[in-house]
């Protein structure tokens, strides 16, 4: 079975998390067993389960970049008022 990564699983809900263990101990035991044609259908339902946390992690990338964006543009401007400021000062 395929574990998808920490991050991923740390923004699974309190429900999707038990179901994705359950599911990862079923599929281990089938493979323990050797029986990988009904595994790949457990590995397929958790690539299903992840997926709304996949999105999740998506969007904290993205509201990272926008808070990351916001933040230079701040930096940007203040360097730039400091700038004129010392400028003001000069005359």
């Amino acid at each position: 079975m395929r574990h998808c990564s920490v991050q991923v699983r740390g923004l699974l809900t309190r429900d999707e998390l038990n179901r994705y263990n359950a599911l990862i101990e079923v599929g281990q035991y089938l493979e323990s067993q050797s029986r990988h044609d009904l595994s790949s259908p457990v590995q397929k339902e958790i690539d299903l389960l992840i997926q709304p946390a996949i999105e999740r992690l998506k969007e904290k990338g993205r509201q990272r970049d926008r808070d990351t964006e916001l933040y230079l543009r701040q930096k940007a401007m203040a360097e730039e008022l400091a700038r004129i400021q010392a400028e003001d000062d000069e005359d």
